[in-house]
């Protein structure tokens, strides 16, 4: 089994227990807490998310990039972690009581001041976990993650029933970085410093100022619904928000992020050998909206019962939410991971100019569309990603020479996928009633039916995944083979 597709295994093997445990946390914690405690938790957690961006200063995907990474150097990127992520911690305290003003809501000041102990603890770990991603330790990396996440869910489950409220889901923050720096310390490589120095570090500034310029703008575009809408509509309407936010990050926590952490030290690697990325980037986005396009559509057609399983009827207002956003991100799936492939050849500048472009416009969106209410932000949301999926792939055609009819031949056959998938559920809704109290037959029924045509619908079209699987099948059935499969390219 060749190297990247065993770090595929490990990775997408962290994601779904990481992504089982959440799922677990989420069902039980939307019982326990109502909408406005978890939008009060949801405002002082994107508001602390703006200022993580500050605190990776980019050192993440330097550590992973760099061509050549000495123990200087690594030195480096730890020390400036250090420093600024207590910086960072030493403003959330000062500012805490200036949001809670802000949003008139005494309460966000707790939170904020909960979520800035993890600045303290976070930088013991900063490094450990990109250059174990850089040297391919896919193992290693599931265990951190798993711990980390199962004492969250823990955590946050036990405090909420004795009485904690949103607080409960701040502990459980703490708790689970705590979990992932003592978990890391055993899979530290020695190799790694500890003791800061400040040598060589304006090489890690130079790199992390433009991915961090980048990368503020960025969360700020995702940040943007919940600031606006707590301050123009109120704390309950941010916790519905975030939860049909949480019901379409599924497929991010499903696939994306199970895919990103190998991609983007494969892409990195191919840069530094001199490839061309251009069919790499190709082959990985018809992947990708293969998996992402059925997904989408299915989850806006089965939206209501999905959140009704997952929250219960107190969330029912989320379901307008998904199905609408469901257009955004099938969309935006296309160049999910158009910015590691900037990244990695050596483009954050031109990152930070999309970002810088994009954003502003949605927030503008935002803004015009909050008084109208929920529904109106999330076509909001639609409008202006489509707006960034358009500056994006101007920007991905001009630096890798991508032609328009190579990008649509790439994605042709996953929608074709998609359409035949789509007529499952469908059928499914036309035949059977979808109402409360009978909601786990038609969903059971939609979903295995749209699996079973998805796996025959790629070998009826000859989709590009269908390599994998029939890679899959041929160890399954030659357990004992050391296949020499080539890696994906």
């Amino acid at each position: 089994m060749s190297a990247t597709r065993r770090s595929l295994i490990f990775s997408f093997a962290e994601k779904y227990t990481v992504l089982a445990l959440g799922i677990v946390g989420t069902m039980i914690i939307s019982r326990l807490l109502t909408p406005a405690e978890i939008g009060i938790f949801s405002v002082g957690a994107v508001l602390v998310g703006v200022a993580h961006i500050i605190r990776d200063f980019g050192v993440g995907q330097y550590v992973i990039q760099e061509k050549e990474l000495t123990i200087q150097k690594i030195n480096a990127a730890f020390t400036l972690t250090l420093l600024i992520a207590w910086f960072t911690a030493a403003i959330l305290f000062l500012i805490s009581d200036l949001a809670a003003q802000f949003y008139n809501e005494p309460d966000v000041k707790p939170v904020i001041l909960a979520l800035a102990l993890n600045f303290l603890l976070i930088p013991f770990s900063s490094v450990t976990l990109p250059y174990l991603r850089r040297q391919m330790k896919f193992g290693a990396i599931y265990w951190i993650n798993t711990a980390s996440s199962l004492i969250h869910l823990l955590v946050s489950i036990i405090l909420a029933l004795l009485g904690f409220g949103f607080m409960s889901l701040a502990w459980a923050t703490v708790a689970g970085t705590g979990t992932t720096l003592l978990v890391s310390l055993y899979f530290r490589p020695k190799e790694l410093p500890w003791k800061p120095r400040f040598s060589g570090m304006n090489k890690v500034i130079s790199f992390g100022s433009y991915a961090t310029g980048s990368g503020i703008v960025d969360e700020i575009g995702v940040a943007a619904p919940d600031l606006i809408i707590g301050k123009m509509i109120n704390m309950e309407g941010v916790g519905i928000f975030s939860k049909a936010q949480g019901v379409l990050g599924i497929f991010n926590r499903l696939i994306t992020s199970a895919i990103s952490p190998v991609v983007f030290p494969l892409y990195s690697a191919r840069a530094r050998e001199g490839h061309n990325l251009r069919e790499a980037y190709l082959k990985t986005m018809s992947y990708i909206t293969a998996l992402s396009w059925p997904f989408h559509v299915f989850l806006a057609l089965m939206a209501f019962p999905i959140v009704r399983i997952l929250y219960g009827d107190q969330w029912d207002a989320t379901v307008p939410l998904v199905r609408i956003m469901c257009l955004s991100a099938a969309a935006y799936s296309m160049f999910s991971l158009t910015k590691y492939l900037f990244v990695a050849m050596g483009h954050v500048k031109k990152q930070a100019h999309l970002d810088m472009m994009s954003v502003p416009v949605r927030i503008l969106g935002l803004l015009l569309a909050a008084p109208f209410g929920l529904d109106a932000i999330a076509w909001a949301i639609v409008l202006t990603t489509f707006f960034r999926s358009f500056l994006t792939y101007r920007y991905l055609a001009a630096l890798t020479g991508m032609r328009f009819l190579e990008f649509l031949g790439s994605v042709s056959k996953s929608f074709l996928l998609t359409s035949l998938t789509a007529v499952v559920p469908i059928i499914v809704m036309i035949t059977i009633p979808i109402e409360p109290g009978h909601l786990l037959l038609p969903l059971a029924i939609s979903t295995g039916g749209v699996f079973i045509v998805w796996i025959l619908g790629i070998f009826f079209l000859d989709h590009e995944i269908k390599n994998e699987f029939e890679k899959l099948i041929w160890k399954i059935r030659n357990p004992k083979a050391n296949s020499g499969a080539a890696k994906i390219d």
